[in-house]
């Protein structure tokens, strides 16, 4: 173990976080560029594109909580988490760098169907990142110590993967969504395979409480709460990020492509610029001043705001910007907070386990954006209703969070 590691300097923290943020950026490449290229390059409508993004969840359904039952379990490459690490991030960046080719794949296979291919191709990825995350994440609960320094670990996973975030969708706002694509793949491939070379793993995970605790209706119950909570948090996000296209091809009559892909990119890059100061800045010292729980229905809150905001305001690209300044602060929280309040609930020895079940929380969202909402807001004459979904379920969202009880003495066993 290096000596960044045992005094768990900030550094470190860095290191630990960019596993994660080789991921993120993963998906924030999908993000700006999968919706784009179908829409623009191949015509598909509102409902088609839903169905290629329905792919992602699908694999995470399945993938996560099998690599995190395995991870828990294995250990080879010397760790446990690292192997699933770097394979995921190679085959990752291989993906990637297969989405400008969706057409060229279909011919050179003799598919002739454009939605077969980019379910294919988008399938291929999701494994891929679904290979990592779990583990991305996993790894920090492995590696730090219950409380403070854990709730570190995850904000500040967060702060840098956003800061890269960022960085993805200032690429595409101003070289274009190509050029995001070949970087992209460059930085989850040393951000997935270098870190791990100077992260130690422990070989033998100890429970978070010495002693036997049983499992309890109360503390199932309480990640019960955390899951549906988290879950309508992902509805709209999900809802947003699929689909936002629409809204401003209808609000902004942006529907050449370049203008497109620029707004899409400037709203993403403010949303993860900002969103990688809050979670250091304001999110770690608000927890430690009021809880995590608190924290959380508080971001949350104020991103359902933001939604409700545009869907009755926004008339230009400058106001939309603004408001998504606002919805970084509950993205940032979205994305880390969660993390640091379900590992307390849960066994250390089982955490790749619980990871990969929290995921549903994630990926079943999805699936609701996919094939539920796509054919709703298809067939809305006002596509602002994006942004009012995404408002709503972000509502009840803070509304079931405030019902999560912050406890950190006990942890479950399964």
């Amino acid at each position: 173990m290096l000596p960044f590691q045992k005094k768990l300097t900030n550094l470190f923290y860095v290191v630990l976080g960019l596993p994660a943020t080789a991921m993120g950026f993963g998906l924030s490449v999908q993000i700006a560029v999968l919706s784009w290229i179908l829409r623009t390059n191949y015509g598909l409508d509102i409902h088609e594109i839903g169905i290629v993004w329905a792919a992602g969840p699908l694999a995470g359904i399945i993938g996560q909580p099998i690599i995190g039952l395995i991870s828990d379990e294995v250990w080879f490459w010397g760790g446990r988490r690292r192997p699933f690490i770097i394979i995921g991030g190679v085959f990752a960046a291989l993906s990637i760098l297969a989405l400008p080719y969706i057409g060229l794949i279909g011919q050179a296979l003799g598919i002739g169907s454009i939605i077969a291919v980019a379910i294919t191709v988008a399938l291929t990825l999701d494994l891929a990142i679904n290979i990592s995350l779990n583990p991305t994440r996993a790894i920090i609960a492995d590696v730090t110590p219950e409380g403070e320094p854990r709730t570190k670990g995850y904000t500040w996973m967060q702060a840098i993967s956003n800061l890269f975030g960022a960085g993805a969708y200032l690429i595409s706002a101003l070289l274009g969504n190509f050029t995001l694509i070949f970087i992209g793949a460059a930085i989850v491939f040393l951000f997935s395979v270098v870190p791990m070379f100077f992260i130690a793993e422990p070989r033998k995970l100890e429970a978070t409480e010495t002693g036997e605790v049983k499992a309890s209706a109360t503390e199932w119950g309480e990640l019960l709460k955390i899951y549906i909570a988290h879950a309508f948090s992902w509805v709209g996000i999900q809802t947003m990020f699929i689909y936002s296209f629409a809204f401003l091809e209808q609000r902004f009559n942006a529907t050449d492509p370049t203008k497109l892909g620029s707004i899409i990119g400037w709203s993403f890059f403010i949303l993860n610029g900002a969103g990688a100061i809050f979670p250091i800045l304001l999110l770690e010292p608000l927890a430690k001043k009021i809880g995590k729980v608190k924290t959380q229905v508080l971001a949350v809150a104020s991103m359902s705001l933001g939604y409700l905001l545009i869907f009755l305001f926004v008339r230009s690209t400058a106001m939309m910007y603004a408001l998504f300044v606002l919805l970084s602060i509950g993205w940032s929280a979205v994305v880390s907070l969660p993390f640091a309040i379900m590992t307390e609930k849960v066994n250390k020895k089982r955490m790749g386990f619980f990871m990969g079940i929290f995921n549903l929380s994630v990926v079943l969202p999805q699936l609701i954006s996919s094939f539920v909402l796509g054919s709703v807001i298809q067939n809305a004459d006002n596509k602002s209703v994006v942004y009012f979904i995404s408002g709503i379920t972000l509502a009840v969202s803070a509304f079931l969070w405030a019902w999560v009880k912050e406890k950190k003495s006990r942890s479950l066993k399964l």
